[in-house]
């Protein structure tokens, strides 16, 4: 059994397409094929069930791809701590972010990284903060930027804190609260809102601040998006509430200071088991050195 023969069943598995992995590998169709029926004879089952019109996985071939899929991804890293040992930064860096990250300026962390190590390959990927938290536990990404209310705390990675922000209240440029300097909750919730999905953290630091005040909101829109919020907001079809920091890259609306609103921290967090190379590296460019996870949120 081959990396590459791996890495063409993965390559198939996710494009459902010969001729389109062949072309990712940038192999042949014949090559890639005759190797990967190689493969299934020395395992004795067939990975995928091919049909004139589509090509699925089989049973087999679902049971096979996670472990394929782990094995690449500790060949890859085996490579990348090899070239970290004679000095080189490389491999890839996954870096997983809430649509409001405000803390981090993350396009110039990435310019500086990219200038330093441009060996590197990487992805970013846009979640709420949950999904993020687990996707670094399961190795998916490497380093990842959240926000979450005051009372929530992240477990199962290493954090540190970067910022502590208010929310304050996002409506359209002719909405009748567009000219107060400050709003209440309690005047709030009687708008119609737009928020992120229902049990999500993005969403419980304004409900729980509404819920402790003893009042209900009509949240009417749910999205995933910070830009589809304020498009929807600027339409005057609802108002929100988004981080004062994250608020002035918006156009188009207007922002209100609330007197009790809800605060919410940031954090960027990693792996607890181990750094990779490139993780390492990008969290020097953010100044956090190895090792510095903040005591009171590490779970």
């Amino acid at each position: 059994m081959e990396l590459q023969q791996m890495r063409y069943v993965v390559a198939v598995a996710e494009t459902n397409n010969f001729t389109r992995a062949a072309e990712r590998c940038l192999v042949v169709q014949s090559a890639l094929s005759h190797q990967i029926a190689r493969l299934e004879r020395e395992l004795g089952a067939s990975l995928f069930e091919r049909t004139s019109r589509r090509v699925r996985l089989t049973a087999a071939g679902a049971a096979f791809l996670p472990a394929a899929r782990q094995c690449l991804d500790a060949a890859e890293r085996a490579a990348a701590e090899v070239a970290a040992a004679v000095g080189e930064v490389r491999g890839r860096l996954a870096v997983g972010l809430i649509p409001t990250v405000a803390a981090v300026d993350i396009p110039d962390a990435l310019r500086k990284f990219r200038q330093q190590y441009p060996n590197v390959r990487i992805s970013l990927r846009a979640g709420a903060s949950e999904e993020l938290v687990d996707q670094v536990k399961q190795g998916a990404i490497e380093v990842a930027f959240l926000g979450l209310p005051t009372t929530a705390r992240v477990q199962g990675v290493q954090a540190r804190e970067l910022a502590r922000d208010r929310l304050v209240a996002v409506v359209a440029q002719d909405h009748p609260l567009a000219g107060e300097s400050t709003v209440s909750l309690r005047r709030l919730a009687a708008e119609v809102f737009v928020d992120l999905p229902a049990r999500t953290a993005g969403r419980a630091q304004s409900d729980q601040a509404f819920s402790a005040a003893g009042l209900s909101r009509d949240v009417a829109f749910e999205v995933t998006t910070a830009y589809l919020i304020a498009q929807l907001v600027g339409q005057g079809l609802c108002v929100a509430m988004l981080p004062s920091a994250y608020v002035p890259q918006l156009t188009g609306v207007t922002t209100i200071e609330v007197s009790d609103a809800p605060a919410r921290v940031e954090y960027v967090i990693w792996s607890n088991e181990s750094r990779t190379p490139a993780a390492t590296a990008f969290l020097a460019i953010l100044d956090i050195p190895e090792g510095a996870a903040t005591e009171a949120s590490a779970g």
